[in-house]
């Protein structure tokens, strides 16, 4: 049984524990047998119910007086996660494709597209990353020129999550305002739009829609703009403000998983006439396993809660969140596996899922290596500012 004693902590308030309550009861019965041999059905399956029984609110600012509760969404992040991963994408990229309109979004925005996000009917996504730009935001060649009252899009993204099922893309791109990353616009994309096209689907280790999109003088009304032009760097930087620590929830929730079904089968399998568990070498692992995972649930949820009182950027914070929760994830995992022997590297088992789930956490939403800049570039600045005060 999964320990939720973490749920008493100063970090959440009792509607969040509630709601955690809900969360957990929800998968119990929802995502016992999801079916993955169909990916984009499953995906579009899951968005559906997710709308369909309002899980799907959390991921989205229906006004701007609203305001989208992080640990709310890291909550629901590794509980789902925790149950099944391809429900945790589904949840996920709903937040992160509509992230944008909630932040930035024009009234005309928000209205057309925040209350069918929550229901479960379009499918979203964000599309960032470029073959040649991907953690270097400041370096994307996509560009959307100006004509009249249209915009005219041309380039190539790649990597983009739901890409082929999404019913629509925050889709980023140079429009020349000012050089680098100040000359950037974020755009709404229909999937149809004429000129968009899926290039090529991308086959990874654990099955998730990504594909390859092609803009080939993609012609969209002005309107389709979020915010003004040359935010669109400003837009995808607040948006991972607020995502990036979901990405520490989701790895927590997979590691949660993983040391669940390591104290399941060490607690019942015998080796030398005795439980695998009473073995030293084996506690040794399983007291790591532990500590890491609290140590990754104290930076996730301290970087959401800290977000949701008010702070401006939570850079240094959610950076730090989903730097440690995944490369900690990724070694609770491995543990699990050692600890099954030859069931942990068994096709279809829980902890051999897992073990496939967890790596492109590593990747996305900024690599590990770009996280340690992140922490160290904040570091440093703090430092400096402080610099002439007392010790």
């Amino acid at each position: 049984m999964t320990d939720l004693s973490f749920l008493d902590w100063p970090f959440f308030d009792d509607r969040h524990r509630d709601i955690a309550d809900r969360l957990d009861a929800w998968a119990s019965q929802s995502l016992t047998q999801v079916d993955h041999g169909d990916v984009d059905a499953a995906c579009r399956d899951l968005v559906q119910r997710l709308g369909h029984d309002g899980l799907l609110n959390a991921c989205v600012a229906p006004t701007p007086s609203d305001r989208l509760d992080v640990r709310t969404l890291c909550l629901t992040r590794e509980t789902l996660a925790r149950y099944d991963g391809l429900a945790d994408f589904a949840f996920a990229m709903q937040g992160l494709g509509a992230g944008p309109i909630s932040l930035f979004g024009s009234a005309e925005q928000r209205e057309t597209w925040l209350p069918k996000v929550a229901a479960g009917e379009p499918i979203a996504a964000f599309a960032l990353s470029e073959p040649e730009a991907g953690s270097d935001v400041a370096a994307l060649a996509t560009t959307a020129e100006r004509d009249g009252n249209h915009f005219v899009l041309n380039g190539t993204k790649t990597w983009i999550s739901n890409g082929g099922i999404a019913d629509f893309y925050i889709l980023f791109a140079r429009t020349g305002e000012a050089p680098g990353a100040r000359g950037l616009s974020a755009f709404v994309v229909p999937a149809d739009a004429p000129g968009l096209e899926i290039a090529e689907r991308i086959e990874v280790i654990a099955p998730h829609p990504l594909a390859t999109l092609a803009l080939r003088d993609c012609r969209l009304p002005a309107d389709t703009l979020i915010g003004q032009g040359g935010d669109g760097f400003k837009i995808a930087m607040a948006t991972l403000d607020v995502f990036r620590s979901t990405v520490g929830a989701a790895a927590l929730g997979f590691a949660r998983r993983a040391l669940d079904e390591t104290l399941a089968h060490t607690s019942t399998r015998h080796l030398f006439g005795a439980p695998l568990a009473d073995l030293q070498m084996s506690q040794a692992r399983l007291a790591d396993m532990a500590t890491q995972v609290d140590a990754s649930a104290l930076l996730v949820y301290r970087a959401a809660w800290t977000k949701d009182q008010g702070a401006a950027r939570v850079t240094r914070e959610a950076a730090m969140a989903k730097m440690h929760a995944t490369e900690a994830a990724q070694q609770v995992i491995d543990s699990a596996v050692q600890l099954h022997g030859g069931l942990g590297v068994t096709s279809g088992q829980m902890v051999e899922r897992l073990y496939r789930e967890i790596r492109a956490l590593r990747i996305y939403e900024g690599a590990t290596e770009i996280q340690k800049l992140v922490i160290a570039r904040q570091t440093l600045a703090d430092f400096q500012a402080g610099q002439g005060g007392s010790p």
